[in-house]
């Protein structure tokens, strides 16, 4: 028996997944600790149910995602347009190391997976979903990149990102504090600054209008249009895949910088961070909620395998070379922690960790300067590019 659900009752499901998993990520100490995103939770629920329900012969469900690339696209050019260039002079020379070295781990994370891919003799872009795709981009370039890997006729991509971003995500939040209190214990650490004087006064902030969230959609969907139609008009031209998203991102950070000159107050982050915050949410619950998880079970031991040698990789790292970069104090452990939250899982990990570690020991304003400002957006400016150039090298 088969149900198969058309375009609007698969957004409904979505939505209705995606506050089923809020309110059990509020009920939930665990997924709190671990910032296991909602939309994560609703949707392999019911990826889960599905799987079930499919292997026992009681019924097949089918969905029409065809929106989930609308809300996917719209995301990335949100995620574009935060990227305004005038946040690296907050954050000096510390935040050029810091971003440098996302650059590199995004590089490393594609070796390490297409490596071992090889040595497991499976093909090397299921390697790189469990790379920089997954680690570095979390659940949103999972299901994006798994999605395109899919559509080059690679089966299992789509669940197999996800299923790595998840592994990461846990081990972000397992291991970030361990290895910051092993730095501090060891090279006897202190905060340079009191909690008094990492406080700040919250800025004024104008109200959202109709008018002026129009204006911010009307850089979306121009941003998309053109990003869109550029990546689709380079692909055909050089045979080199850019996926529509990655063209719109691009072109929404040039935007952005360029707005940002003539009227640095146009672009109104609340709004833009709203716009985000819906379509992640919706085009997560799509992605999670369509993976059949029947197919990966082959190769479930070989991809936790590459997981964790990731895992072990960026713990190293962030140890003997990027604490040292920035330079052996206290502000430079707390950001390895955020470095090992949002390079295995997602930003509100790398903040997760770094409470956890400021709570304790004491505060750091730089780190909470340069970790979200580059985990959330300046990241991607070079894991993007290491990802699309892997992708088209093993396609």
């Amino acid at each position: 028996m088969t149900l198969a659900l058309n375009q609007v009752n698969t957004i409904f499901l979505a939505v209705a997944l995606l506050v089923l998993g809020t309110l059990l990520v509020r009920k939930s100490g665990v997924l709190q600790k671990f910032c296991i995103p909602a939309p994560v939770v609703g949707g392999l629920l019911f990826a889960i149910l599905a799987t079930i329900l499919k292997t026992t012969g009681l019924l097949e469900i089918t969905l029409d995602t065809s929106l989930q690339s609308l809300f996917m696209l719209t995301f990335f050019t949100t995620v574009g347009l935060g990227a305004s260039f005038q946040l690296i002079k907050l954050g000096g020379k510390l935040l050029v190391i810091y971003w440098l070295a996302c650059g590199f781990l995004a590089l490393a994370q594609n070796v390490i997976g297409v490596s071992l891919a090889s040595l497991f003799d499976i093909h090397p872009l299921i390697g790189m979903m469990a790379g920089a795709v997954s680690m570095e981009g979390g659940h949103g370039a999972a299901s994006a990149f798994g999605q395109t890997i899919e559509d080059l006729g690679i089966h299992s991509a789509l669940s197999i990102g996800i299923a790595s971003a998840t592994f990461g995500l846990i081990a972000g939040g397992l291991v970030g504090g361990p290895t910051v209190k092993y730095l501090i214990a060891k090279y006897n650490l202190k905060p340079t600054e009191t909690n008094e004087e990492a406080a700040s006064v919250e800025a004024y902030v104008q109200p959202i209008t109709t008018n002026s969230f129009f204006i911010q959609v009307l850089l979306i969907t121009f941003c998309m249009a053109i990003g869109t139609y550029l990546g689709e008009l380079f692909t055909s031209a050089t045979g080199f895949v850019l996926p529509g998203y990655v063209g719109a991102m691009f072109v929404a950070v040039i935007v952005r910088n360029i707005v940002d000159i003539f009227n640095p107050n146009a672009i109104d982050m609340k709004s833009i961070n709203l716009v985000s915050d819906v379509t992640l949410g919706i085009f997560l619950s799509m992605a999670l909620m369509s993976i059949k998880l029947w197919e990966v079970a082959d190769l479930a031991l070989p991809i936790l395998a590459i997981v964790l040698v990731q895992v072990l990789f960026i713990v190293l790292f962030g140890i003997f070379v990027l604490f040292r970069l920035l330079g052996k104090d206290y502000d430079a452990a707390v950001m390895v922690a955020g470095f090992t939250g949002h390079g295995l899982g997602a930003t509100p990990n790398a903040m997760a960790n770094m409470a956890a570690v400021t709570e304790r020991f004491g505060p750091s304003r730089k780190a909470y300067l340069i970790v979200p400002i580059v985990g959330a957006f300046l990241i991607d400016v070079f894991a993007m590019p290491i990802i699309i150039t892997t992708l088209n090298l093993f396609k």
